[in-house]
């Protein structure tokens, strides 16, 4: 097998194992196809994502597709050869968080390809890896591999727009057309929403997100401005900048979800318009349920192609890395994790 392991800031490598074997309660997993997400680039540029540094090897990625090769004993409902990605989460069951229905909370988790807990909990970025059974979804037909690895980011974006309490009927700004930008378009879209908005400082972006569905596009660099009024509100740039901008763009008592990333230190922002507009302002953290309801959503016709950009073999992880890195030139890059003598004979 063969691994995308960051061993500390700019030092990515390629390593080669022995295949492991599943053991009880276990699944083995060909890869096909694995996402580079944002958390990924934080980790191989700075050794650290948000308060967690890499302090051990760690085999990076947590959006992901495969196939199943062999299951281990007790392991029933699936069969070899069937395509299916993978939750990357771990939770306790034990936590309140768990105990009231909102495990992608929980206090004592762990996630795929983090740095969070130590051990380090190792990703997805392998060729064959050995996969919990109860981390396995099983995908509808209508499903691509490639696809497939995209509906983990989808996920958090179909999170992240539920958190607005439900937008059917109502107007959507999406502030931020990265790739969970872009998957928030479609998934407001899907969910009902009558206009969405998508604001960025790029066009290439902007393109992408007009492709995903949105029905008008600001280009902040041009100095374009917001709409007012709108219903939602989501944040997905990260830019503590965009926060005052987006407080006022949304109506009196309307709600604003950030689901972008802030700086883990002190920010500046501006923040009047959040008590004067009596702005309702949540949070987004990953998800649970709604990766079945994203795999659900793409095999019934949500393209997400526009959004993948770039896809590189594994034994090029890092000009993936870097194109993944360059804003302007990429939004969405996979990985092409099956083994190179197979590439040309598997979807």
């Amino acid at each position: 097998m063969k691994s995308v392991v960051l061993h500390g800031a700019d030092d990515l490598r390629i390593e080669t194992g022995s295949d492991p074997a599943p053991g009880p309660g276990e699944v083995l997993v060909s890869g096909a196809y694995g996402g580079i997400c944002g958390s990924d680039l934080h980790y191989w540029r700075h050794g650290r994502n948000g308060a967690f540094d890499v302090v051990e090897p760690l085999v990076l990625g947590h959006e992901f597709s495969g196939r199943i090769l062999e299951l281990g004993a007790g392991v029933d409902g699936v069969d070899p050869g069937q395509l299916i990605t993978v939750h990357p989460a771990t939770h306790c069951g034990r936590c309140r968080s768990c105990l009231s229905g909102a495990r992608h909370l929980c206090e004592n988790g762990s996630y795929a390809g983090s740095a969070a807990v130590i051990p380090h909990r190792a990703g997805l970025f392998s060729t064959v890896q050995v996969v919990r059974a109860d981390q396995i979804r099983r995908l509808p037909a209508a499903v691509s591999p490639q696809h497939a690895a995209v509906i983990e980011p989808l996920a958090v974006a179909v999170h992240a727009v539920r958190r607005a309490g439900g937008v059917d009927g109502r107007s959507v700004l999406v502030n931020g057309a990265g790739p969970i930008g872009a998957l928030a378009v479609a998934a407001a879209k899907a969910e009902g929403a009558q206009t969405v908005y998508a604001s960025d400082l790029s066009a290439s972006a902007l393109a992408i997100a007009a492709n995903m569905g949105a029905d008008e596009t600001i280009n902040l660099a041009q100095g374009q401005q917001l709409p007012y009024d709108v219903d939602v509100v989501i944040e997905a740039s990260g830019a503590a900048a965009a926060l005052g901008g987006c407080l006022s763009s949304a109506r009196r008592g309307g709600t604003v979800v950030q689901v972008g990333n802030l700086p883990g230190g002190p920010i500046q922002a501006e923040l009047a318009a959040l008590v004067g507009r009596e702005i309702n302002y949540v949070g987004a953290f990953r998800f649970d349920h709604e990766m079945t309801d994203a795999a659900d959503m793409i095999a019934a016709g949500l393209d997400v192609s526009p959004v993948v950009t770039h896809t590189f073999g594994l034994d090029d992880a890092l000009g993936a890395f870097k194109t993944a890195a360059d804003k302007n030139i990429s939004s969405k890059v996979l990985l092409d994790l099956h083994p190179t003598q197979d590439r040309s004979t598997v979807a």
